[in-house]
């Protein structure tokens, strides 16, 4: 005679239990900085769309660890790295994790793909596939219900920074962009995000220490170089990423009568390398451009551009007349696909499914990518 299994006695609420319970949720969010593929120990509750400080903390700490300048000082050498930096990884991140892994505006080989999700990836904004994925959540609701952030929505500071910080946002996304999950270098770089970024804090140190030894008169040494060239580089690509999101949708003029507040801003255009033309990317986000007219200041456009000249990109998808002129009258109406390739090659803000359905059909069919190639191959008949 089999005998049922005894209920689990229900034990009370002790303190005990819940110094455990604390010590439990505090270890796995601790455990999430450096596996982002870890439980983030969701309860599908409203607790998950609280912000965890916990969670923000390695955050936190990078703008305290800025203050190190007023101990080091500066010098030359130290601020044109930091600005250097600065520049390249938002090009990374405007030009690559927003145009090309949210809504692949171009195409490019393997390897390029690789190079530029780890130049992105040392921004420490984590890594290119969970970045796209909850970029294209935010055209999908754009300042609406679902939008992770907004201002309309929740104010000024939670869609400016906090956002990241809430249990519901910090869970990776990466599997769900299957168009590019299905490069395990880029799953890798999502599930260790921190381990790039590591490696240039360490680099800038090491750089900044040989340099005070072997150049003395560039007045710079490791502890100097790691302040400017990391830290304060990283806060502030950081909070000029950050405000497309908040003052983008805040500040400036509205060209195009989308459905959310996007807005667009010369001011924010200079410092994030084009993507201040928002109200213009929330038009009409299936081109490479964010500047539609000729006057619309666009660095990161203007990069890809010249990559695709020596073949390093192809493909550029470029704005149509009418949709400039604003007389399109298809621009706001959702892209039907007809087949599975149309459902991951539409502009994600037009993709009426959700992501799980929208790229489910995309594990069965070869995206228009090399699969391997040590250099990228840019078909002869392809046009920039």
């Amino acid at each position: 005679m089999i005998r049922p299994i005894a209920p689990r006695p229900a034990y009370p609420n002790t303190p005990f239990r819940a110094v455990l319970h604390a010590i439990r949720r505090s270890a796995m969010g601790v455990f999430g900085w450096f596996d982002n593929f870890a439980p983030q120990g969701r309860t599908h509750g409203p607790a998950d769309s609280k912000v965890s400080h916990l969670r923000l903390a390695p955050f936190w700490a990078m703008h305290v660890a800025c203050l190190l300048a007023f101990r080091t000082g500066v010098s030359t050498i130290a601020v044109t790295v930091c600005i250097v930096l600065y520049f390249a990884r938002m090009h990374a991140i405007t030009g690559w994790f927003h145009r090309y892994f949210s809504h692949r505006t171009f195409k490019t080989g393997r390897v390029v793909q690789f190079l530029f999700a780890v130049l992105g990836n040392s921004a420490a904004q984590r890594g290119a596939l969970h970045w796209a994925a909850h970029h294209r959540n935010h055209h999908r609701f754009s300042d609406q219900a679902g939008d992770p952030h907004s201002p309309r929505q929740e104010g000024f500071w939670i869609s400016h920074m906090l956002w990241f910080g809430k249990k519901e946002n910090a869970t990776c996304l990466s599997r769900e962009l299957k168009d590019f999950a299905r490069f395990p270098e880029l799953l890798f770089l999502d599930r260790f995000d921190f381990l790039v970024p590591l490696a240039l804090a360490l680099t800038t140190l090491l750089v900044g220490y040989e340099l005070g030894i072997h150049a003395p008169g560039l007045h710079t040494n490791g502890l100097q170089m790691l302040t400017w060239g990391f830290f304060i580089s990283t806060v502030a690509c950081w909070h000029g990423t950050f405000s497309i999101n908040s003052l983008g949708h805040i500040l400036g003029r509205r060209r195009y009568a989308t459905d959310d507040d996007s807005k667009n801003s010369l001011f924010l255009a200079l410092i994030t390398m084009g993507e201040g033309w928002h109200n213009n990317h929330h038009h009409y986000a299936n081109t490479v451009r964010q500047g539609f007219r000729w006057w619309q200041i666009d660095m990161s456009y203007y990069l890809i551009w010249a990559m695709s000249k020596v073949g390093l990109v192809w493909g550029l998808k470029p704005v149509p007349r009418h949709v400039v002129a604003g007389t399109d009258p298809e621009a706001k109406r959702p892209i039907i696909p007809t087949s599975p390739m149309e459902t991951i090659s539409a502009s994600p803000d037009w993709t009426a499914l959700p992501i799980r359905e929208a790229t489910a059909a995309s594990e069965a069919i070869e995206v228009e990518m090399p699969a391997m190639a040590l250099l990228p191959q840019r078909p002869r008949n392809a046009r920039g």
